[in-house]
């Protein structure tokens, strides 16, 4: 039975990293959620992602968000990317109440040049001093700081809003 307590839509997103940069792209300003702000590549985990794969058991799918960090990727900044880690998850409820489970990934290992989708209108590679500089939608930046953390080889904490 469907239990809209236990319904949400699932996204993944993905910090990618070149040369100790950070690419960060801005929202198109008629986008729904947080229109003209700056963030990272990523969207919603559609039924086609696998649906009409191989089963990797009898009965399940494996590495979703990995795919959809992929797909999301190449549509909107154009680039392939291999290596997807983990990094952290979060949830909020969008203006129309729906709630959204989001998992954080980064990749240091991707190929292809820029080449931004209707959605994203400017994008920049920031080092983390440079990020602050821009209107980051809420939490980006410390999601920032924690893969900084783990690039310079500091223990792996959990996300914590900065001082």
């Amino acid at each position: 039975m469907y239990d809209p307590e236990k319904a949400h839509y699932m996204s993944a997103t993905a910090i990618l990293v070149k040369d100790n940069k950070f690419l960060i792209a801005k929202r198109a300003d008629n986008l729904k959620s947080f229109p003209g702000q700056w963030t990272v590549p990523g969207g919603k985990l559609e039924k086609k992602d696998y649906i009409n794969q191989p089963k990797d058991t009898s009965v399940h799918w494996y590495n979703l968000f990995e795919r959809v960090v992929k797909r999301e990727v190449k549509e909107e900044v154009g680039v392939n990317v291999n290596n997807i880690q983990y990094l952290t998850s979060l949830a909020f409820i969008r203006n129309d109440n729906i709630p959204v489970i989001i998992m954080s990934y980064y990749a240091e290992d991707h190929e292809g040049e820029i080449k931004l989708n209707p959605e994203l209108t400017e994008y920049a590679w920031a080092t983390l001093e440079e990020a602050k500089k821009y209107p980051l939608i809420e939490g980006i930046y410390e999601e920032l700081e924690m893969l900084d953390n783990i690039l310079k080889g500091k223990e792996h904490k959990e996300w914590k809003k900065s001082e």
